[in-house]
């Protein structure tokens, strides 16, 4: 696996609010090894071993997109929808920001029935042919495509299961990674004090509420993904 710098800051985490957790009262004795200090009734994230964790992450996805691998990016609480559609779109990866359907990975044939669904809805509207339709037809059919763009329009082009997962919020995102689990396909969390810290393959202690905690993560590791495409490119 290349090794690489990443330009991960301490300075820079808490000035995005990295370091700061859940509550005292609110948080997952597993925690423990990733907290540093309480504040005011707060766990203090230890941001040296975030630091840590999120360069291991940015290896991974280097290695991977260097490799040609296919990521999924999963954030759907209203804080990092934006976020995670953004990022995505940078890194040319798949991502699910409005809701996880159950059965997204695990149900496959499922999932991919309604994609094609979604995809010859997408064709007849640029075609024109849903104007075609009666009113009453040509209604149903765009209510279906609207549901179907906001659920799946962010994994439209997956052909397949993703090879990495990436997850905002693993309390928040518990079934997809439940999935990903099922079916042995590596995860990188982003993890708060309430969590635990061994589901995922690669657990980031962080702030998952501050949209800049977010941002920052996301762009560390968006950016090695762009790193590592850039590689696979000149180097197929």
């Amino acid at each position: 696996m290349a090794k690489r710098y990443w330009n991960i800051n301490l300075e820079e985490m808490m000035e995005a609010g990295v370091h700061f957790g859940h509550g005292t009262r609110k948080w997952n004795p597993r925690m423990a090894a990733y907290i540093s200090a309480k504040r005011k009734g707060i766990h203090i994230t230890n941001l040296t071993r975030t630091a840590r964790f999120l360069s291991e992450a940015c290896d991974l996805v280097f290695d991977a997109a260097s490799r040609g691998k296919q990521f999924l990016i999963v954030g759907t609480k209203n804080k990092a929808a934006d976020l995670v559609a953004r990022a995505a779109i940078r890194a040319r990866c798949h991502y699910v920001n409005k809701k996880w359907l159950g059965g997204m990975l695990t149900n496959w044939y499922t999932t991919e029935t309604r994609l094609h669904k979604f995809r010859d809805l997408r064709t007849e509207q640029k075609t024109g042919r849903l104007n075609r339709l009666t009113k009453r037809d040509a209604a149903v059919l765009k209510r279906q495509l609207s549901h179907l763009q906001t659920y799946l329009g962010g994994i439209k082009y997956m052909t397949g299961l993703p090879d990495i997962v990436i997850i905002i919020d693993q309390q928040e995102e518990y079934t997809a990674l439940r999935e990903c689990i099922t079916l042995g396909i590596p995860t990188i969390s982003l993890i708060d004090t309430n969590c635990d810290p061994d589901l995922a393959d690669i657990s980031i202690p962080a702030n998952d509420d501050a949209i800049a905690s977010i941002r920052l993560i996301l762009n560390k590791l968006v950016f090695a993904i762009c790193e590592g495409h850039s590689s696979y490119i000149q180097n197929p």
